[in-house]
């Protein structure tokens, strides 16, 4: 597991996961309360994952250069990000426009039906 992510789980799950992946999800806030166009999120989550594996170089010794280590770790604050993105826009969806549309899960928002 070490050889793949290019760093100990420990290290991987605390700066990673908590870390960066707190970092990933506060940037798909960010995106969708300004309407940003959800493309975007690769770009600033392939930057977090740069940081992400300088850090893990710098501090715990980590392999710098690990192409494995980055596209997992680039992949999974990709995920974290995206998710935020989406929850965030549902929730902007329903709360600017309560009268056309209501939430239909964390994720996702419906038509209101009409009543009779």
């Amino acid at each position: 597991m070490e050889q793949l992510l290019g760093v100990s789980l420990p290290v991987f799950l605390g700066l990673t996961v908590v870390l960066f992946g707190g970092a990933a999800f506060m940037t798909g806030q960010g995106m969708a309360s300004k309407w940003r166009p959800m493309r975007t999120a690769f770009l600033y989550t392939a930057l977090l994952g740069l940081g992400d594996r300088f850090l893990i170089y710098a501090l715990f010794g980590g392999q710098l250069l690990s192409l494995t280590g980055y596209i997992i770790h680039t992949a999974i604050l990709t995920v974290i990000c995206l998710a935020a993105y989406r929850m965030t826009q549902a929730r902007k969806m329903v709360k600017q426009y309560p009268w056309l549309y209501e939430r239909s899960g964390l994720f996702s928002w419906r038509e209101r039906s009409s009543a009779a």
